[in-house]
């Protein structure tokens, strides 16, 4: 029994405030890595401005395909305000891809992502996360028409829950219900980024064997933790999480969390 899939899984690069020579090796790792899809959940930039999407579009397109690629709260225009409140996701949409919800089918896997950021909310900090009950819907109802064997994954920006003891909050509007929905769903991960620090664990309903798992940052704004991305090996009776983490001159594995499948 060996690994049959094999995933990247990145968050919170931050052009603009990137690590460049741990955004740098991590290309390399990922052009030789033999990935068969690499996510990225969010948080591309640092403000939305237009050079760094189009440097965080150039780094995207250097990188093998297929790719799936979710916005962060970093990606709305941070000093526009107009733009910010009414059509938050327009300069991302125009340089790197599909802001509401993206999907990807192959043999054996099913992934779908979903927007859980916001360019404006009625609260004072708008870059924690939301989820409405229809992309919920929405996203647990295309994941289940999918190949009952495949591995069923939902990638977004914010933690459904929050990370224990993390460096931070997401506080998501709807989230502990979109994670038990998922979960009774039998999605088998929910991968998700913000916090700047990986992590995995199940969520606390059904059987248990839904995760939430979070990647680090490639960026300078460390909490903690070095700049690092997850590689995600799914076997048949197990997925193991592996965290990088950056040295100063290479990536490492930093931790491995060892997660069980469904029967």
């Amino acid at each position: 029994m060996g690994v049959t899939l094999r995933l990247a899984h990145l968050s919170d690069i931050h052009f603009g405030g990137e690590n460049k020579p741990a955004v740098a090796a991590a290309g390399e790792m990922l052009r030789g890595g033999g990935f068969n899809l690499i996510v990225v959940t969010g948080d591309l930039t640092q403000f939305a401005e237009a050079p760094e999407l189009e440097a965080a579009a150039h780094w995207l397109a250097t990188l093998p395909e297929p790719r799936l690629v979710t916005p962060g709260n970093h990606d709305a225009p941070y000093l526009n305000w107009l733009e910010r409140i009414f059509r938050p996701f327009a300069r991302y949409e125009r340089l790197i891809g599909p802001a509401r919800t993206q999907q990807h089918l192959s043999p054996g896997l099913a992934v779908f992502g979903v927007n859980t950021a916001r360019g404006a909310q009625p609260r004072l900090n708008w870059s924690k996360g939301q989820i409405s009950r229809s992309q919920v819907e929405e996203a647990a109802a295309w994941l289940q028409t999918t190949d009952g064997d495949a591995v069923r994954i939902l990638a977004c920006h914010h933690p459904l829950t929050e990370m224990i003891g993390g460096p931070m909050t997401a506080r998501v509007w709807g989230g502990d219900k979109a994670a038990e929905a998922f979960t009774e769903a039998k999605v088998d991960l929910v991968l998700s980024g913000h916090i700047h620090a990986p992590f995995a664990w199940p969520y606390a309903f059904g059987d248990k064997k839904t995760y939430a798992v979070g990647a680090g940052t490639l960026s300078v704004r460390e909490r903690g933790v070095p700049p690092g991305f997850n590689v995600i090996e799914i076997e048949d009776e197990a997925i193991r999480v592996i965290a990088q983490g950056w040295t100063g001159s290479h990536f490492e594995p930093q931790r491995t969390w060892s997660l069980d499948r469904r029967a």
